[in-house]
């Protein structure tokens, strides 16, 4: 992993979470607060989540500092297998073994972070960690599916799908889940279609 002048990128994982939870679920809240999440966010659901991945003793997040100690992004992972039901039933759906599979969570980060590579760390971090772990053949994560002409979208909004491409992933098609949750505004939990990426560790097999 090359180095990010002012920044240390550091994984945690299992139990090891633990104690980074409170600065991390302030920052999703505040990441996903934003387009194209709309995310409501709620600090003790938060911490419920977070804590949910380090009960997995193969989970990791990756955490990136400044050099005094603040934290300005983090992405985590899980085997698909400890994560919960509503991730499972697309790869059931298709055959697909479920302690074959490492699954990314999310990656946040701050904007004025973002471009200086901080991206292809969390990347490269999570992805050496399911080789290490062994035994998996893939790596997915989803993207919230959102209508391109949706008034919400700001204008200078770019999408993640090129740099997704360039890292290897691809959508695969007629693969999602549903999840609910509440946006910005709005007085209850919503139901959101998410689109699943895949990409097989070694690179040389892509999902059917």
């Amino acid at each position: 992993m090359r180095p990010i002048p002012g920044i240390t990128v550091t994984p945690y994982v299992g139990q090891d979470i633990l104690p980074v939870v409170d600065e991390l679920a302030g920052l999703r809240i505040a990441v996903f607060r934003d387009w194209p999440y709309l995310y409501e966010g709620d600090r003790d659901y938060e911490r419920d989540y977070l804590a949910a991945y380090a009960a997995s003793p193969r989970s990791v997040c990756v955490v990136a500092r400044t050099l005094d100690g603040e934290v300005v992004g983090a992405s985590t992972g899980i085997p698909l297998a400890d994560d919960g039901e509503a991730f499972h039933e697309p790869f059931l759906a298709r055959g697909m073994a479920l302690d074959e599979v490492f699954y990314f969570g999310e990656s946040v980060l701050l904007a004025p972070w973002r471009g200086r590579g901080i991206g292809h760390a969390f990347f490269d971090a999570r992805e050496a960690h399911a080789r290490a772990c062994g035994g998996f053949r893939w790596t997915a994560f989803c993207s919230v599916r959102r209508d391109p002409a949706d008034p919400r979208a700001p204008a200078q909004h770019r999408s993640n799908d090129a740099f997704w491409r360039g890292r290897g992933y691809a959508p695969v098609d007629g693969m999602s889940c549903t999840l609910s949750w509440k946006e910005r505004g709005h007085a209850a939990a919503t139901p959101h279609v998410l689109d699943f990426w895949m990409r097989g560790l070694d690179r040389a097999e892509t999902p059917a």
